[in-house]
C-alpha cells in the first residue's frame, strides 16, 4: 500500500472512530437493549449494532471496493484479507460496557493483502486513542510508544490471563497455568482483548493469553504489539489467521519462548 494511501485511510479511520466512541458517550445514560449470543456471558447491545452500521455506512460510501470483516454481521462474507479489508470490534468489551460502563473499546484493523497497515484503539471512556501505522511505530494519544526492551523477565512479568484458564478447560492442564501464574509476578484480567493487546504495547503487560478470540478482538492489537517489537501467536507459537477464531498468546519477546515451553506446552492435552 502507498504511503500517501496508507495515511488517508488512517486520517479517515482516526476521525471515525472518535466521533463513534464520542456518539457512545453521549448515549451512555440512554436505555438499550442487551441481548445473547452464543451463551448467556456472549452479550450484544443496540450500540454495538448501530455503532458498527455507522462505520459500515462510512466506509462504503468511500470505500466501495474494500471489504469489511465486522462482529454484528454488518459486514462482508470475509475469506480471506486479499485487497483491503477492514476488521472491526464496534465494542470490544461489551459485559464490561453494560455492567461497568468502562473498560471497553472500539478496534479497527486495516489489513492490505494480509498485511496490517493500520490498527486503531479507542479506550472509549477514558478518551485514550492507541493507534500504530506500519513501519511509523506505535501511539497513545499522539505519543510514542517506545520499543520493547530486551531482558523481560517473567519474574518480574504481569501477564493478562482470564480466569478460565485456571478452570478445568480443554487445551491446557489447569495446574500447569497455576504454575505461571505463581511464577509470574501478577496476573490480570481486564475483559477486553482490544485493551489488553493495547497494555502489552504499551508496557503496562508484559503479555496476554486467551482461549479463543475472533479476528476483530485481535487486528489491531496485533499491529501495535509488531510495532513495539512484541510478538502475537497461537498458544503454541504458530501464525495466526486472522479470519478465524484462535487461541492467541501476544508478550514481550524476552518471554514468549518460555511461556509456551515450560507452561503451555508441558501442560497440552
Amino acid at each position: 500500500m502507498e504511503k500517501m494511501e496508507r495515511n488517508r485511510l488512517f486520517r479517515d479511520a482516526k476521525e471515525w472512530i472518535l466521533e463513534a466512541g464520542k456518539e457512545i458517550r453521549n448515549k451512555m445514560s440512554d436505555p438499550f437493549e442487551v441481548d445473547t449470543k452464543s451463551n448467556p456471558n456472549d452479550l450484544v447491545t443496540t450500540m454495538d449494532r448501530n455503532t458498527e452500521k455507522y462505520f459500515v455506512d462510512r466506509i462504503k460510501t468511500k470505500y466501495p471496493d474494500h471489504l469489511l470483516l465486522s462482529e454484528e454481521g454488518f459486514g462482508d462474507d470475509v475469506r480471506s484479507l486479499d485487497g483491503t479489508v477492514w476488521i472491526i470490534d464496534p465494542i470490544d468489551g461489551t459485559m464490561n460496557f453494560v455492567q461497568q460502563k468502562r473498560n471497553f473499546a472500539i478496534s479497527i484493523g486495516i489489513y492490505h493483502h494480509g498485511i496490517g497497515e493500520i490498527g486503531l484503539i479507542y479506550n472509549v471512556m477514558e478518551d485514550v486513542l492507541y493507534h500504530a501505522i506500519r513501519g511509523e511505530g506505535a501511539y497513545k494519544n499522539g505519543e510514542r510508544l517506545p520499543h520493547l526492551k530486551s531482558g523481560a523477565v517473567l519474574e518480574e512479568s504481569v501477564i493478562g490471563l482470564n480466569h478460565f484458564w485456571l478452570c478445568e478447560n480443554r487445551l491446557v492442564e489447569e495446574k500447569a497455568m497455576q504454575k505461571l501464574v505463581k511464577t509470574a509476578r501478577g496476573t490480570r484480567t481486564y475483559g477486553s482483548a482490544a485493551l489488553e493487546f493495547a497494555f502489552v504495547a504499551e508496557g503496562v503487560l508484559e503479555g496476554y493469553i486467551t482461549m479463543s478470540l475472533s479476528p476483530w478482538d485481535i487486528a489491531a492489537g496485533v499491529i501495535l504489539v509488531d510495532e513495539v517489537g512484541g510478538i502475537s501467536t497461537d498458544i503454541d507459537g504458530n501464525q495466526l489467521n486472522l479470519v478465524e477464531k484462535s487461541s492467541v498468546f501476544t508478550s514481550h519477546p524476552s518471554i514468549h519462548r518460555r511461556i509456551i515451553e515450560d507452561f503451555i506446552q508441558k501442560g497440552r492435552k
